[in-house]
């Protein structure tokens, strides 16, 4: 085996969550790899705004994402941009396989891959993808510019990006499930002020409709089972995110909608495995929890990295 390609701590997953446990990991004097094939920074990245992170009143989510990466940087944090194909539990090592046939061995792996986007499952949403049906506003809405545009969802992010569109698109129809929003009163506030924004509340999509040039409508019922069809060109979808696990290897436990189940130190059944952000199983998910995350599993990973090349046992390799 080959010393190079054996690291301290290997994290997967360049968010909030991955960069500051990068953070920490460097400050703890660990060889450390991050790896991320995508853009640093995730979900966090493609935020047009972020106004509950501490120490910002108002800040855009790529600009947060830059001074993430930039303090790993700052630190010397190797990154990685590539794709992890498997995770490998080990007796002495634990292994991370890339994409491009490349095995990095590390005594410790954070794993920190976010979440996926939820998608609605109705007929004409994977027919429209790039079509019309978006999962971020910030990355499509001008495309849509003095057109108009539905939101579904009930959450901080779909009436955060409700408002956005509302800058950009002739009207806005927020499509809602349930009889009251789950977002902040604040948010809700400003959604009831702005004029060119329509509330459904009780209200699902059954269908996204389209032409030649992309969606062109989406049929909604309400809880009392009218329906009706909204003229919309183009329709953001921000239901929430389910756990992105692809890479949790077989043997960690999870529970029943795929989250890993981990103790305090984020730490899962599998002895020097760690879960973090949008993962693991816990109360809330947002940008400051993921950070959490990062520090606790970096340090809990550095003194388990400890311990072993002391020759003491962190933890049983498989914890019941």
């Amino acid at each position: 085996m080959h010393s190079d390609n054996i690291y301290d701590i290997i994290i997967v997953g360049g968010g909030p969550g991955g960069l500051s446990a990068g953070i920490y990991a460097m400050r703890a004097a660990m060889k450390t790899v991050l790896i991320e094939n995508g853009a640093p920074g995730g979900q966090m990245a493609i935020n047009k705004a972020i106004e509950n992170y501490p120490g910002f009143i108002d800040v855009n989510g790529f600009e947060l994402s830059e001074k993430f990466l930039e303090h790993a940087k700052w630190y010397g944090l190797e990154i990685l941009q590539q794709e992890a194909a498997a995770i490998e539990p080990g007796i002495e090592f634990h292994s991370v396989r890339l994409a491009n046939g490349i095995t990095l061995n590390g005594y410790t792996i954070i794993l920190a891959p976010g979440g996926l986007s939820r998608t609605l499952g109705v007929p004409g949403e994977v027919e429209n993808l790039g079509r019309g049906v978006s999962y971020c506003a910030t990355c499509d809405g001008f495309f849509f510019r003095g057109k108009p545009v539905a939101v579904v969802g009930g959450g901080d992010t779909a009436l955060e990006e409700a408002l956005y569109l509302s800058n950009i698109a002739s009207e806005v129809h927020l499509i809602h499930r349930r009889s009251e929003f789950r977002a902040g009163r604040i948010l809700q506030q400003r959604i009831g002020m702005d004029p060119k924004i329509n509330v459904n509340l009780d209200t699902v999509v059954t269908n996204i409709n389209s032409n030649a040039n992309g969606v062109s409508s989406v049929a909604i019922k309400n809880g009392q089972g009218s329906e009706k069809e909204l003229h919309v060109e183009g329709i953001f979808i921000f239901i929430g995110f389910s756990a992105n696990n692809r890479l949790v290897p077989k043997g960690i436990k999870m529970n029943a909608n795929g989250y890993v189940l981990t103790d305090e130190k984020c730490e899962s059944n599998i002895c020097g495995i760690f879960a973090i952000g949008d993962l693991r199983e816990k109360y809330a998910n947002q940008i400051v929890v993921a950070a959490a995350d990062g520090c606790i599993s970096a340090l809990a990973a550095a003194r388990a990295v400890e311990m072993r090349k002391a020759g003491f046992t962190a933890c049983k390799m498989q914890r019941r």
